[in-house]
């Protein structure tokens, strides 16, 4: 028996590199606990590393010796190999990730197989020339500002750190295609919940070419969140100017106590994401039909682990009206239905239930007066819950697993007033209502408006809680001269 515990053990255990600009590290390995209870892993002692992970400033100057182009060329070129039929490190990390990522395996592939398909020159070049402006990162770009004054401006990269979320692997690319886009040179915190696929696309870049720039600008690495003795070290404006995170209060919280003149801190923390449907949803069957088929993607896409996917969907309905309630408890059962039917690389049942939630959900469940619930026979299914108030369940914060709260509200107005800036995420139903609020919701602190059903048709291009993240990585100088 004790041989048998320490064989299973020995397989669940994955070995994480660690990788400081194009060298492979995968000595002096000390073991980690998953997330959660997951697959424990090991990692290098970064303790014994440290010394070399910061960089100088001077450094970045061979970025600056090649062109936008060659770095486009070059990361064309490491999108191509990321083919996840024929790339060993993506095979690799798909296997791990499908032992830690509370993705299945279906939608994992879906993810991994993307980096290939959505990363065309043209689509690089469009990030580009969207979130940056091409002319920002070539070169000094004048501007007349009259009286015989010029300013001229010019986008220089930063040393960062970034701690990067394991929600999806696209976090990881995008953190690489950004750092190599702005000149940048990048320390990723790798999370415990992905530290594989950052580390199979650099060891990709390293094959392509281990002494190009943009290789040699990139480092990642593994170590427990809080640990004072690297973060302490590391978190200088000696060593980094800005810190890139993904993460909840306490984390951002604690990386704040680090914060000092010469640190530019930018967060990307989790949001609350939903939908905005006006009563032409529930005119007929058939529109109910067409909606819940919408809302279904904007919930189930991804499982629902993303900030974006919807969670409480506001339906503009008169709750003393039965026909309208009628219509709005059917949207809730078709929803759930649509869900279903969704292809298995978009969502599928969950890899387990929150326990939490099934408690939550079974406490509500005799309260038809306030709440119709709508569940699958597995629990992993997950369940719609159709408010018969204008009452959000009390819970809203912890629906996950493909779980959706349907509140009637009396008017537009009435949801508005509830949007703040923890809103990122809104799809709204139909277009023209959008048009007409979209204004408000903005100026009331959402950060994403959409289409209803257009949430997993976002892509990476555009502002990103509110930021343009790519500017806020890159330093803008100023040069005056008199023409």
């Amino acid at each position: 028996m004790a041989d048998g515990a320490n064989e299973r053990n020995r397989m669940s255990t994955l070995d994480i590199p660690l990788i400081i600009r194009g060298q492979v590290i995968e000595t002096d390995m000390q073991r980690f606990e998953g997330r959660g209870g997951g697959v424990d892993f090991r990692a290098p002692d970064l303790m014994k590393h440290l010394a070399k992970l910061p960089t100088s400033a001077q450094s970045l100057g061979d970025l600056y010796r090649i062109s936008l182009d060659e770095i486009i060329d070059f990361m064309v070129e490491v999108v191509a190999r990321l083919d996840f039929d024929t790339n060993p490190h993506l095979k690799a990390a798909f296997e791990l990730s499908s032992q830690t990522s509370n993705l299945t395996p279906s939608i994992l592939e879906r993810v991994y197989r993307n980096f290939a398909a959505s990363w065309t020159r043209e689509a690089i070049s469009r990030l580009v020339d969207v979130q940056i402006g091409r002319d920002y990162l070539e070169g000094w770009v004048p501007h007349d500002l009259g009286e015989g004054r010029v300013l001229n401006v010019r986008a220089f990269g930063a040393r960062a750190v970034h701690v990067i979320a394991g929600n999806s692997p696209g976090i990881a690319f995008m953190t690489i295609l950004r750092t190599a886009l702005t000149r940048s040179d990048s320390i990723i915190k790798l999370p415990s919940n992905d530290p594989v696929t950052t580390i199979a696309i650099m060891r990709t870049m390293i094959d392509v070419d281990p002494n190009h720039p943009v290789t040699r600008h990139l480092s990642a690495a593994y170590w427990k969140g809080g640990d004072e003795r690297v973060e302490a070290a590391l978190y200088q404006p000696r060593n980094i100017e800005k810190i890139v995170a993904w993460g909840g209060f306490a984390s951002i919280t604690h990386i704040t106590r680090y914060l000092q003149p010469g640190i530019d801190l930018i967060t990307l923390d989790p949001k609350h994401s939903g939908s905005i449907i006006g009563v032409e949803a529930l005119e007929s069957d058939e529109s109910v039909e067409a909606v819940a088929k919408l809302a279904a993607r904007d919930i189930g896409s991804m499982n629902q682990e993303l900030c974006a996917n919807a969670r409480v969907l506001y339906v503009v309905c008169d709750e003393h009206d039965p026909r309208q309630m009628a219509q709005l408890n059917r949207l809730g059962e078709r929803i759930l239905a649509a869900i279903q039917e969704l292809p298995s690389n978009v969502s599928t049942l969950a890899k387990q239930v929150n326990p939490e939630l099934q408690e939550q959900l079974a406490g509500i469940a005799m309260q038809d007066d306030f709440f119709r619930i709508y569940r699958h026979a597995d629990e992993r299914g997950g369940a719609v819950v159709v408010s018969q108030i204008d009452e959000v369940v009390e819970f809203s914060a912890i629906l996950s697993k493909r779980t959706a709260n349907l509140v009637p509200v009396a008017s537009v107005e009435d949801v508005l007033k509830r949007i703040t800036s923890a809103s990122q995420t809104l799809g709204v139903y139909p277009d023209t209502l959008k048009l007409k609020i979209r204004d408000a919701l903005a100026i009331q602190g959402a950060q994403h408006i959409v289409s209803l059903g257009m949430v997993s048709g976002m892509g990476a291009i555009g502002p990103s809680d509110g930021l343009q993240v790519e500017r806020r990585m890159l330093k803008w100088i100023r040069d005056m001269q008199v023409a």
